[in-house]
């Protein structure tokens, strides 16, 4: 079993730790993440990841990243450019600032369970000074993401790819209202994951714990979990900005839920998503509660 964490942690220091422990633990062989500053000077030993593989910094203050943790997983990093026609094998065109990090994800070195690992931030963005408008939305931050994973796909059959793409991306699934986000926007991003023959993971409720009250913006049935609190800490967090998707065939071996209870939500805004991926010969085992 692999064990990945995907988690948005905001430019702080003190995930960096707690992901070290993670995988001092057992509980972490690779990490998707979003918001990412340097790492604390300690543990930069530690820390393995190539440079080069992101958005120059001067053009971005924070990036997603592809990050090992153990000695389970081969990683092989993608090197960023700007999207072209023809692009070699240790590149992939890139054509937002900050919002994708991929690389080659080889289990226990098996070149036969190899994946393609992509880590997602869609950046809020603000409309053009000429809408005389105050809004913000992040679909197209999302749409660009999709088309730069369009790369990895060649096949007209789904189980052909194995591709786990995971990360923050700014909107509310199943929303409902305008006050949270543009609900006939979003929703063409899921539409468009389904097309590339990436199923949505979620995580969805049994695979988190869900808020007392939701949402006006949701339906009352909604299983979405939440996953970012904004100032007034965990226990008051109700809104989900942080999924999962997987190559419909592939995802059969992957399960994913939301460390989202209090007492493990972490030092970031963001909860942690962990995503356990099954090796050949290993049954898969829902997730229900907290790694031990």
């Amino acid at each position: 079993m692999i064990k990945v964490v995907s988690w948005n942690i905001g430019k702080r220091h003190d995930p960096w730790r707690e992901l070290v422990q993670m995988a001092d633990d057992g509980d972490a062989d690779l990490a998707l993440l979003q918001e990412v500053g340097s790492p604390p000077g300690d543990l930069v030993d530690r820390i393995d990841y190539s440079h080069g593989v992101f958005w120059n910094w001067q053009l971005c203050d924070r990036w997603p990243l592809v990050v090992k943790l153990s000695d389970r997983v081969t990683v092989e990093p993608y090197r960023q450019v700007p999207p072209t026609s023809e692009l070699g094998g240790d590149l992939i065109g890139v054509s937002g600032i900050g919002t994708i990090a991929a690389a080659r994800v080889l289990p226990h070195g098996n070149e036969e369970e190899s994946f393609v690992a992509v880590s997602m931030y869609a950046s809020w963005l603000r409309v053009h000074p000429s809408s005389n408008s105050s809004w913000i939305y992040s679909d197209a931050s999302a749409h660009r993401i999709i088309s730069d994973l369009s790369t990895f796909i060649g096949h007209s059959d789904p189980a052909k790819h194995r591709i786990l793409a995971a990360g923050d991306l700014s909107m509310f699934y199943g929303s409902t209202g305008w006050r949270l986000s543009l609900p006939d926007r979003d929703r063409t991003v899921w539409d468009r994951m389904q097309a590339l023959g990436l199923e949505f993971l979620g995580p969805q409720a049994p695979h988190g714990r869900q808020s007392e009250t939701q949402p006006d913006d949701v339906p009352p049935d909604t299983k979405n979990v939440p996953t970012y609190s904004h100032r007034a800490g965990p226990e008051a967090a109700v809104n989900q900005l942080d999924y999962a998707f997987s190559s419909r065939g592939f995802h059969e071996q992957v399960s994913v839920r939301a460390m989202n209870e209090i007492e493990e939500w972490g030092s970031s805004d963001h909860c942690r998503l962990l995503i356990e991926i099954k090796c050949d010969g290993e049954s898969r085992q829902p997730l229900t509660g907290p790694p031990r």
